[in-house]
């Protein structure tokens, strides 16, 4: 790793599977600088447990892949770029395998050792390609472990990117991104850095709701950098709810894997009956939007906190093989569930919504790309297939530094940048703002803006969303920015990209659900915002 400097060939914001594919495939050729506002395993990756969809075995095919993807997506997807991921998935799982994940092998009836592939919801094959219960951590470890060694590799941890400097915004002689805007969350400075490209892979945004499957770092920074810069918008209102997160107080966040009703786990009610086959002839094995919306449905009918995952028909032997880790962290809260069911709560869990890009991750400004879930590329239209994200993060990480290395020795660099100016600001001395706003901010965006949704609800959120963002542009303004502010001045611009989708669209499809259009219109659109 190089010392730090003030320009670099790729800056990269972000560091899960996205980012750190990208980094490695560019790097012997540039200059990378890599930022992420925490460590550098913090991001969603970490957290994927199910494992990554490719089609990986002799009876499957693209054609029943692509297929599979449409159909989850309601109409929404776009088929030329769900055929060239689908179609490039492949590859980039055994690139993977030659940098040394350890994805799980088990011996088949035959006797050779194989990769295994499990199946989950919306799939027709098993395609799912593991590491045990733990792919994400697995894929993301193996990454980290090659960009720490690689010398053209700088990695800027605890560092927030603020915003992105455009020739537009701030009057350079290009509309091209020239660079970032970093606060250095330790030191509490603001440093202004140059790059000939800026890729955004910073993830989603699910810390806008309440309840998350998400890590803490999950603000959507990137979707309102972009937005805020100029960059197109669309499809927000589709955000996907995990339908099984684990329900503790002290189970942050944790996730139970879709593969474990993929294996034939049963969703019950608190009687211990079972519910999903009145909602879809697949029960537990339907898409995520159908399965969180019928546990919504019966909780609320119900008037209970959460309901229950059984698998303990299964052998422990089978359970415990199948799902280590899921299995430890239950145990460690109270739950065994080789002999008992485990509480289970829908939560939010995926944008499908993003930054517009082009196959190759090009936003509408030149020199910046988006990959990865900050991104909307057209694969996961108006709902998300179970292990669809990290084959997406792979397959357009790869197409984008094809590009950029393509143009690198075409691109100057920026010259010096406007430095940082708190020249009119002071210190805040009402920090308690930030975290009353916050907390309201998820509170109603999980009343108004969740599972299912109606106009009134709409209006409500948007009418509170739009007197936060007065209060919060002003307390910006006039105060010295901190990473909490800076997040939740993102959280509100997302979550009012969010409302605003979701009220243009006058229909019910894929994980938009609305009381007042149940049904889904005859023509499919995508949800396309502008800015000013």
């Amino acid at each position: 790793m190089q010392n730090h400097n003030d320009h670099y060939d790729v800056i990269i914001i972000g560091t899960g599977a996205a980012g750190l594919s990208l980094a490695l495939a560019v790097a012997d050729q540039a200059q990378v600088l890599m930022i992420s506002k925490a460590n550098l395993n913090s991001g969603s990756t970490q957290y994927a447990q199910g494992g990554v969809s490719a089609v990986l075995d002799v009876h499957d095919s693209f054609e029943s892949h692509i297929e599979d993807t449409l159909n989850a997506g309601a109409g929404l997807c776009d088929r030329d770029i769900v055929n060239f991921t689908v179609t490039h998935g492949p590859e980039q799982i055994h690139k993977l395998i030659e940098q040394g994940v350890p994805f799980t092998q088990r011996t088949s009836k035959s006797g050779k050792l194989d990769y295994h592939l499990t199946r989950e919801g919306g799939h027709s094959h098993r395609r799912v390609i593991h590491a045990d219960d733990a792919t994400g951590a697995a894929i993301g470890s193996s990454l980290i472990e090659r960009v720490r060694k690689h010398p053209n590799i700088t990695v800027l941890e605890r560092h927030l990117a603020i915003d992105l400097i455009t020739g537009g915004k701030f009057k350079l002689d290009t509309r091209r991104c020239q660079g970032v805007y970093l606060l250095d969350r330790d030191a509490d400075t603001v440093k202004a850095i140059r790059a000939r490209f800026v890729v955004l892979s910073s993830g989603g945004a699910g810390k806008v709701y309440l309840y998350t499957s998400n890590p803490d770092v999950a603000t959507g920074d990137g979707i309102a950098m972009a937005w805020r810069a100029g960059c197109r918008v669309a499809n927000m209102e589709f955000i996907q709810f995990h339908p099984t997160c684990l329900y503790h107080p002290a189970a942050k966040s944790f996730l139970i894997s879709e593969a474990v009703r993929g294996e034939g786990g049963h969703l019950l009610l608190p009687d211990g009956s079972r519910f999903m086959h009145h909602f879809d002839k697949r029960a537990e094995l339907a898409p995520r939007d159908i399965v969180a919306r019928a546990i919504d449905h019966e909780m609320k009918r119900i008037g209970s906190d959460s309901l229950f995952l059984d698998i303990s028909h299964k052998s422990p032997e089978f359970i415990t093989s199948h799902f280590p880790n899921i299995y430890a962290r239950c145990l460690e809260l109270g739950y065994d569930m080789t002999t008992e069911p485990i509480p289970v709560v829908p939560a939010a869990h995926y944008t499908c919504g993003g930054v517009m890009t082009d196959r190759e991750g090009q936003t509408d400004i030149e020199g910046l790309f988006a990959i990865g879930e900050v991104s909307f590329t057209g694969l996961h239209g108006a709902n998300r297939m179970a292990s669809n994200s990290l084959l997406e993060c792979l397959v357009f990480a790869h197409s984008a530094s094809q590009k950029i290395l393509h143009e690198l020795d075409t691109v100057k660099m920026p010259d010096s940048l406007p430095a940082w100016d708190e020249s009119r600001v002071t210190d805040s001395d009402e920090e308690v703002v930030v975290a009353h706003n916050w907390d309201e901010l998820r509170r109603f965006m999980w009343d108004y803006v969740g599972i299912v949704r109606t106009t009134k609800r709409l209006q409500r959120a948007k009418h509170r969303i739009d007197l936060l963002r007065t209060e919060i542009e002003e307390y910006y303004r006039h105060f010295r920015i901190t990473n909490d502010l800076i997040e939740l001045r993102n959280l509100v611009e997302v979550a009012d990209l969010i409302i605003r989708s979701a009220q243009l669209r006058k229909e019910s499809r894929g994980l938009h659900y609305t009381l007042d259009y149940p049904r889904p219109a005859p023509l499919a659109h995508n949800t396309v915002l502008i800015p000013d």
